[in-house]
């Protein structure tokens, strides 16, 4: 029998509906999930069980008055830079002050109003600046497939609590890849959607919150939740009727393009590069046109946003006393410190090429309904290291896949494709036009029918 912690939320609604099973045995079983994994995960933070039993137990009783809300009883995570009332947000680094929230964020308010169960924060790096469970605030998370291998980031615990099966529905955040690239290397689906269509605070350029689930189904409800207009979020776009769960897609016809070659950064591994053809190679048995696209981002491109995001992050980090710039992780400090004295013309030329690649990326899409890619060129990497590369002089060599989208306000989304021999998850990626959410949902549906159900890991 399925273990209730690994019921999708669809499931788990359909079942509380019936009455065949309830929010609270299933919080029961989600705990101890989380009391048999996470001490050789360590994907969670402020982790509170007894506000996880209340809010189930109310849940329960809603759900008897007919009264329950869209998401009542489903357990769940919120990424820790996602504020939740009461509760502070470290951002992954021990140089920051513990004050409690005062209000939820944008994200944490729609799944809270939705009903979820919320069982805690999930971990993130120092800053969210790493593509890695590296913290120096955060005990180490690691990847549910291979506890030696690293969950990804900088949604890591997000990443781990997912594959793991700390309930069925996770938020991230990305501003890079980092929704992609845990819910690559974990398995996960991970949508980062269009820039604006969920309401975030604070926004910053590129910076989206999206939905990580084991299912494309899963994350379509929480996009019907996480859509809703939120005030605060002076960059949102104006709220769309759109019904999420229309998942079916006609792929007779549909011009995709095939993106094997990033054109830098890693080199795309061999196991990798046959996953994704394989996946291409679904969709044009089912009648869809796929044609080879080209490398479209440069060497350019990626070291101005590397400044960029260097000297935004120096503004921070530098500003800090010297007592609480010792307490950054040491890799995210010597990054970061590499805009300390960077002139202001070479960062306007970094915004520059961030524009530059934005026009690229949305070029490269046009004569495409949808463009199919590897998430990563490479699959996961040891824990402990801060990236694929674990270089701050190179810091993005694996994001040249993912980061494009960002710029561009494009929807993608991780779509788990295949593993390698030795047993680690290999994310295929689906990228859209600007707004087509919908699209790249119903794009990860049509493959996860093709390619089947997965068998998800066991911690031991």
């Amino acid at each position: 029998m399925t273990d209730l912690a690994d019921l999708s939320a669809a499931e788990l609604l359909a079942a509380y509906r019936d009455r065949s099973l309830s929010p609270v045995e299933v919080a029961e079983d989600v705990i101890a999930r989380i009391a048999a994994c996470e001490p050789k995960l360590d994907a969670l933070w402020a982790y509170d069980e007894q506000a996880a039993r209340a809010q189930a137990k109310a849940s329960e009783a809603r759900w008897r008055r007919g009264e329950a809300l869209p998401l009542d009883g489903v357990p769940g995570t919120i990424k820790e830079n996602i504020r939740t009332k009461g509760v502070a947000v470290p951002l992954g680094t021990a140089a920051n002050d513990l004050a409690p929230a005062a209000d939820d964020a944008p994200p944490a308010a729609r799944l809270r109003e939705a009903g979820l169960v919320i069982l805690g924060k999930t971990t993130m790096p120092d800053y969210g600046m790493l593509s890695s469970g590296l913290s120096s605030f955060h005990k180490l998370a690691r990847n549910p497939w291979d506890v030696t291998k690293n969950p990804g980031g900088s949604s890591a615990g997000a990443g781990a609590a997912g594959a793991a099966g700390y309930g069925p529905l996770h938020v991230g955040t990305d501003i890079g890849g980092s929704i992609r690239l845990p819910a690559g290397w974990c398995g996960l689906v991970g949508l980062k959607p269009s820039f604006g269509r969920v309401p975030i605070d604070p926004t910053y350029y590129g910076r989206v919150a999206g939905p990580m689930t084991r299912t494309v189904a899963d994350a379509a409800l929480m996009m019907r939740e996480l859509a809703k207009p939120d005030a605060r979020d002076g960059m949102s776009l104006p709220l769309q009727d759109i019904d999420w769960q229309a998942l079916d897609i006609d792929l007779k016809g549909l011009r995709i393009g095939l993106q094997l070659d990033a054109g830098i950064g890693l080199a795309v591994e061999p196991e990798t590069k046959a996953a994704i053809e394989t996946a291409a190679k679904a969709f044009a048995d089912a009648g869809a046109i796929i044609e080879p696209v080209a490398p479209h981002i440069t060497r350019a491109m990626l070291d101005g946003l590397d400044d960029f995001w260097r000297q935004r992050a120096w503004v921070d980090i530098g500003a800090l006393s010297a007592e609480k710039q010792g307490k950054v992780l040491p890799y995210i400090f010597a990054w970061a410190e590499g805009g300390k004295d960077l002139p202001g013309e070479r960062i306007y030329r970094g915004m520059s090429q961030m524009m530059a690649m934005r026009d690229a990326a949305l070029k490269a899409i046009q004569p495409y309904d949808f463009i199919l890619s590897p998430v990563s060129p490479v699959p996961s990497f040891p824990a402990e290291w801060a990236s694929p590369v674990n270089d701050p002089a190179r810091p993005f060599e694996h994001i040249c896949f993912t980061v494009a989208a960002n710029m561009s306000d494009q929807p993608a989304i991780s779509v788990h494709a295949g593993t390698t021999a030795a047993g680690l998850p290999i994310g295929l990626q689906v990228t859209g036009k600007r707004f087509d959410d919908l699209g790249v949902l119903r794009m990860a549906r049509a493959w996860e029918k093709m390619r089947g159900p997965i068998a998800w890991p066991r911690v031991s």
